[in-house]
């Protein structure tokens, strides 16, 4: 029962996997004068050797339809360590040591930079081959219900899935509720042995062995692919972890890729190299806005504010100062035409000015450059009773931008229903996370700086 969507994924992922080693190999080898003799060859051999090991990881549990970039990106850089790992015992066995440390790091930060880049262009390749009508899959749904209403609809969202949906079958006695619908579960051994269908997924309750077990039979003996979509995925945004206690299966129903330690790491090294980086350029234009600020208000330079961070703990957050010192900014939110802004604050809150402190907070640990923007503790006392998702932005770190903002969702948020739509891109960020969608927000972030908001004052 071979699904050939898996099978060519397969080998071009182990293609792009082992490519990427040699790349790697020949640019270390640049930086390497002794690579001579017979010796050279065997040690080139044992490099190819240990990525039989890495592309076995790579290819092992592989989702052949969808791209998940960060998820790709931690599969490489985990094959890279298994290589590493399998390089170095073959090396030490075949007593084969003839590059310096140089080569080793030369490789091995090329691999992590090659095989992730590798790896993303061939699942793009191939998406843009099923977008041409080759490498697709033929399939029908078991059901007619809403999971199965969903799952068409994603299916053919993005032609680079290579799904070409060939219809429903209905439990019911007629199909009258549904478009696109075959006919009953009763039809459905005729029309494969008239159709050609690779895949068959299953939306209705899995606790109806009955029906379960009889389209298996019927799928089995025309080695046909059958797959159950549990009903969870009617409320859930973005179905995250498969896991399992024993022989019993179970879903994440909250998509969090920043739940991986890699994810992790890689945010967290690149909110310190990119926080130091612009704390050490801008000391400059912090100076200057502190004198202003001093200069045309009584009262301190730094704002110091309790906010609502990750997993709902307090933390301080620093700003500019932009108003008047006064008892009520932390129990009243800012309001256009405002008479506590002073007129230096004006200026820095339009220019988004006021948050560079905020790079601090990210030095800290208790902010990240990009994430959803963190409340006033008034604010989330308020917001949790009116907004059912609202407490689930705290699952990662607040950030000074984020992908509410650069859609127009900043500032101001007189109504409620601005604040729903900035927690759903809230949400939206942090089940989609990849360090390419931080990059584009800052980018963005960037450009949106020099077009006025009415919304920020």
């Amino acid at each position: 029962m071979g699904n050939k969507s898996s099978i060519y994924l397969s080998a071009a992922e182990s293609t792009a996997a082992i490519l990427a080693v040699n790349l790697c190999y020949i640019m270390a080898t640049i930086f390497d004068d002794d690579l001579i003799g017979f010796r050279w060859k065997v040690t080139w051999l044992v490099a190819n050797t240990a990525a039989i090991p890495a592309t076995y990881f790579i290819t092992r549990h592989t989702s052949t339809r969808s791209l998940h970039i960060d998820k790709i990106m931690q599969k490489a850089l985990v094959a890279s360590g298994i290589h590493a790992l399998f390089f170095f015992a073959l090396l030490s066995f075949l007593n084969s040591w003839i590059h310096d440390r140089s080569f080793y790091l030369w490789f091995y930060s090329a691999m992590c930079i090659i095989m992730p880049l590798n790896l993303i262009s061939t699942r793009l390749i191939i998406k843009r081959i099923r977008r041409s009508g080759c490498n697709s899959s033929s399939v029908v749904i078991i059901g007619t219900g809403a999971t199965a209403q969903r799952l068409r609809e994603e299916m053919l969202s993005d032609p680079g899935y290579g799904y070409t949906f060939k219809g429903f079958f209905s439990d019911d006695k007629n199909c009258d509720n549904a478009d696109d619908c075959i006919g009953t579960i009763e039809c459905l051994d005729k029309f494969l042995s008239n159709t050609h269908i690779d895949e068959i997924y299953f939306t209705l309750s899995a606790e109806d062995h009955e029906t379960l077990h009889r389209v298996v039979a019927i799928a089995d003996a025309r080695l046909i692919q059958v797959y159950v979509v549990p009903p969870i995925s009617r409320y859930a945004g973005k179905v995250n972890d498969l896991g399992s206690i024993g022989n019993v299966p179970f879903l994440s129903i909250r998509a969090n890729p920043l739940k991986s330690v890699v994810n992790r790491a890689i945010k967290k090294v690149s909110d310190i190299i990119g926080a130091t980086i612009f704390l050490l350029i801008s000391p400059i234009a912090f100076v200057t806005i502190s004198i202003i600020i001093k200069l045309t208000s009584p009262g301190p330079i730094l704002f110091r504010q309790k906010r609502t961070g990750y997993l709902g703990k307090e933390f301080t957050c620093y700003k500019f100062r932009t108003m008047y010192v006064n008892t009520l900014s932390d129990s009243t939110p800012t309001r256009r035409d405002d008479p506590r802004i002073t007129p230096i604050g004006h200026i820095l809150r339009r220019t988004s000015l006021d948050e560079l402190p905020q790079f601090i907070n990210v030095l800290l640990g208790d902010m990240s450059i990009v994430g959803p923007r963190p409340h006033m503790i008034s604010q989330t006392d308020d917001y949790t009773k009116l907004i059912d998702r609202y407490m689930i932005r705290h699952l990662i770190k607040p950030g000074i931008t984020g992908w509410a903002q650069i859609n127009g969702y900043r500032g101001l948020t007189e109504e409620l229903w601005k604040m729903e739509k900035r927690v759903e891109h809230d949400v939206w960020y942090m089940e989609n996370w990849t360090p390419i969608l931080d990059l584009k927000i800052i980018v963005l972030t960037a450009r949106n700086l020099l077009k006025p908001d009415n919304n920020v004052f």
